[in-house]
């Protein structure tokens, strides 16, 4: 018969890991608290008892050796019970306090631990309660927390993300399928409007793919910047001109105004010109025939550097939808947005490209009807 291997000995034994944190800490604690009496004990009845005799001696109690013995033995008797007194109820409290706290302990984890799980089911809205332990816990259910709720926004952002692609793909993909079945069936013929229709439906498609790589590149940090030493004058006229016939087109007037002088930028003109670009364009499906839009650029008061701003006398929105703005594909009107044709991305795009200069995008309005700006603060 072979002898009992290693790993079969380990299989067969009972582990402290089939024990929850709770029977741990227990179990450890009354270890210590046993070491703790049982050493105070032996001390007591090693040490005590030979120097009583010592001190007898000196003093020269007792005439006869039954006396010093009686009164050793009454020392010892003494001794014991009242040691054994105060240690068994020191043991019974210390004992209490450790249940209790390591039920508390327990308890707070078991919650920490159901409440990951749900999270990994996909129960976002699970909280879980300060144990009141001390610092170091009630920091692991504030931090707890803290994820389940960037975890539920992700969650929300992606299903608005999902059904909003799903919209935004749906309308183009529906007329080319239209069109093309009635290009098949004979019904329509392929002459100069319907190719511009369809050109325009698989360029709106594009767009949309074009930009949903664009923004995961620019918050995966993975854009390439050409920085260069530009005057913001030529910034804000480059801007200008690129959207000068759009503007012209819809009737909305555009304007510039750029101080001299301003210090030079250390920017990639190309970057900056698609965030300008992605702003002017939100500006303009937002501003209604005979409105404005203005771009400048201004010295920044107080924090140093420089700003370039895009404001318009368009619809605005109302302060509560201010932390959303930059969001992927959020509206803060989805069905009036999709009547303007935007893809919600170009603000993304935007805020990322401006972060990657090491400055900051900012949007105000002061609400809906009353316009809106647009503030990039880029650094000196």
């Amino acid at each position: 018969m072979n002898p009992p291997t290693r790993s079969m000995w380990r299989r067969d034994r009972p582990t402290l890991r089939r024990w929850g944190l709770g029977g741990r800490l227990l179990l450890a604690q009354t270890l210590v608290l046993l070491t703790g009496t049982i050493t105070a004990w032996l001390v007591a009845a090693t040490v005590g008892p030979p120097l009583f005799h010592e001190h007898l001696a000196r003093v020269h109690v007792g005439e006869a050796a039954a006396e010093i013995v009686h009164t050793e033995e009454a020392y010892q008797s003494a001794n014991a019970i009242s040691l054994s007194l105060a240690l068994l109820t020191a043991l019974a409290v210390a004992m209490a306090v450790n249940v209790f706290v390591t039920r508390r302990i327990g308890r707070s984890v078991a919650t920490v631990a159901d409440a990951a799980s749900s999270v990994a089911h996909g129960r976002y809205d699970v909280r879980v309660p300060p144990p009141g332990l001390g610092a170091e816990f009630d920091a692991l259910a504030s931090g707890f927390n803290q994820m389940a709720g960037k975890l539920s926004t992700v969650e929300q952002a992606r299903s608005r993300l999902l059904a909003d692609l799903g919209h935004e793909m749906r309308t183009p993909l529906a007329t080319l399928e239209a069109y093309l079945e009635a290009l098949e069936d004979g019904v329509a013929t392929l002459d100069a409007s319907t190719a511009r229709l369809l050109r325009a439906q698989t360029r709106r498609l594009a767009r949309l793919s074009e930009d949903i790589g664009a923004v995961s590149r620019a918050e995966e940090g993975q854009v390439g910047l050409l920085l260069r030493t530009v005057e913001p004058a030529s910034l804000v006229t480059a801007a200008v001109d690129a959207v000068a016939e759009a503007h012209r087109a819809k009737g909305v007037r555009l304007l510039k105004a750029v101080p001299t002088p301003l210090p030079d930028l250390q920017v990639d003109p190309d970057r900056m010109g698609q965030v300008h670009g992605n702003l002017l364009d939100n500006a303009l499906r937002h501003t209604p025939s005979e409105g404005t839009v203005t771009v400048s650029a201004l010295s920044s008061t107080g924090t140093g550097g420089l700003e370039l701003v895009v404001a318009d006398t368009g619809d605005g929105f109302p302060a509560q939808y201010l932390p959303h703005v930059f969001e992927r594909l959020y509206r803060v009107d989805a069905a009036r947005d999709r009547d303007h044709g935007g893809s919600g991305i170009g603000l993304v795009i935007a805020k990322a490209l401006v972060e990657a200069h090491g400055g900051q995008l900012t949007a105000t309005s002061p609400g809906t009807g009353h316009g809106s700006t647009s503030k990039i603060h880029l650094p000196q």
